[in-house]
């Protein structure tokens, strides 16, 4: 789906400017580049430079990363749009609430998470009665592997 992106070649950046700009290592811009989130071209001397608008992906990613989007979830929806396009305010706000639902799912698990270990010690369990980690003759066990209590959908279920 990449489309002719009209470059400015007098705004182009060296990977040390971009990296000194986006307080970005060196080897992470490599790094996103040999996945497919940023690209450069390369000079006469096979030296990259980037468009100023990597700056811009670049925030994306970093921000993305710190709410724990992976980078492949990060890739996909960027490649919706043409690589190194300047995306609209539009295109930015459909990008996003791609994003959301996720979001508000990894947001009720860190609450519950939260709230229901505020009065746990360890596990030399001070109290077997409100414990959201009691799992009374495996009951869990039949619906599945994995942490099921954190992954039930309502505050309700639990046991």
């Amino acid at each position: 789906m990449e489309k002719d992106i009209k470059i400015d070649f007098d705004r182009m950046m060296t990977v040390g400017e971009v990296a000194k700009r986006s307080g970005v290592a060196v080897s992470t811009l490599h790094f996103y580049e040999s996945k497919g989130l940023i690209k450069s071209i390369r000079t006469n001397g096979n030296q990259r430079r980037f468009p100023a608008i990597v700056l811009r992906y670049i925030g994306i990613i970093k921000v993305a990363q710190k709410v724990g989007i992976s980078l492949e979830e990060i890739k996909s929806a960027l490649s919706v749009y043409p690589i190194g396009s300047k995306l609209t305010a539009e295109q930015w706000s459909e990008l996003s609430s791609r994003w959301r639902k996720d979001l508000d799912e990894r947001i009720q698990k860190l609450t519950r998470l939260r709230d229901e270990m505020d009065w746990c010690i360890g596990c030399g369990c001070l109290s077997l009665k409100q414990c959201p980690l009691r799992n009374p003759e495996d009951v869990l066990g039949r619906e599945g592997s994995g942490p099921r209590i954190l992954e039930r959908t309502e505050q309700s279920d639990a046991i």
